[in-house]
Order: C-alpha cells, then sequence, then structure tokens
C-alpha cells in the first residue's frame, strides 16, 4: 500500500532543506567585492522555528558554500549543516548514522537534479514548483508556494498538521 504524502509528513523526525531555490528564490545577487548575496524569507524561518518546537530535528544540506548559510541556522537553530559539494548523498547518510534514524523517519524538500539522491531516498520527498521536472515527478509533494517565497513554511505546517502539533505550537500566538 502506498503511503499519502500526509502519512509520510507523519512519520518525519528529521527535516532537512535545501538552500538555493528553496530556503532562497535560488537568485544570486553579487556585491561590490564579488562576494554572492541570499535572500531568505522570514516566514519560512518562523516555520522552521515552529517544527522545531514540536521535537523535529532541521538540517540544511547544500552544495554551495555561503558564510550567509552559516549565520541563517545558527539564527534559526538548525543543529545540522552540511555545504559545498554536489555530493549530497555522503552528509546525508551522515546524518543518519549520527542521529540514527531511518531514511523513512527523514524529509527532504529539495529543488535541483544535485537533490535526487536524498530526494528518492528520504520517506517524505517534497519539491517546489519552481524546481526542475525530474525533482517535481520524484517528489511525494510539491508545495504552492514558490522556493524563497513560502514553501518552507508550507511544509512545516504540513507537517505540524500531520503530527497534531499545529495547535499546541500556535497556541502562544493565537491568545
Amino acid at each position: 500500500m502506498s503511503l499519502s504524502f500526509e502519512q509520510r509528513a507523519a512519520r518525519v523526525k528529521l527535516m532537512i532543506f535545501d538552500v538555493d531555490g528553496v530556503l532562497t528564490d535560488g537568485s544570486l545577487h553579487y556585491g561590490a567585492d564579488g562576494e554572492a548575496l541570499k535572500t531568505f524569507n522570514v516566514h519560512d524561518g518562523l516555520g522552521i522555528k515552529l517544527i522545531q518546537e514540536a521535537g523535529i530535528d532541521t538540517a540544511i544540506i547544500s552544495a554551495r558554500t555561503s558564510p550567509q548559510v552559516i549565520r541563517r541556522a545558527s539564527d534559526l537553530g538548525i543543529r545540522h549543516l552540511h555545504q559545498g559539494g554536489h555530493d549530497k548523498l555522503t552528509p546525508f547518510q551522515a546524518l543518519l548514522d549520527k542521529t540514527g534514524l531511518t531514511a523513512e523517519q527523514v524529509g527532504f524538500i529539495g529543488d535541483d537534479i544535485v537533490d535526487l539522491p536524498i530526494l528518492t531516498r528520504v520517506g517524505f520527498a517534497v519539491a517546489v514548483p519552481n524546481g526542475r521536472p525530474e525533482v517535481m515527478e520524484r517528489a511525494h509533494h510539491i508545495t504552492q508556494a514558490q522556493g524563497g517565497r513560502g514553501a518552507v513554511r508550507e511544509v512545516c505546517e504540513m507537517l505540524l498538521h500531520a503530527q497534531g502539533s499545529y495547535a499546541r505550537v500556535m497556541a502562544q500566538f493565537l491568545v
């Protein structure tokens, strides 16, 4: 029997995020000194904080290396961060080994072909609608929102609903 994406989301204990095209819209802006700048969405950031509050661990695995990503991960309390290199499978496997989780207990949201080795192994695979067709074809779910424009928040709220945690973590705001 094939599981629905809601059933898959209910099993997630670790959510992994790609950066370019997911946590950002994929655009690179270069400063005067040649440094690539990234723009992150604050709604996505709060979504990450909310799933952490609900007990879901978080990670970033990105092919590019950026000091802005280190800063964003630190600001959000993301405990696991790997940057650099198109081989995302090796850090994914190391993360499974470190956490003791199985791939079925992990969610991943990506947008490009370098994400496929993880996306095709996790229990909850998500793509953004501005992602590559090869990625969207293999995802369990495609977000309504674009990468860098609320897709991460959408997935975080989906996890909270699927795991029955939404009302509890939102109660602090909905007084």
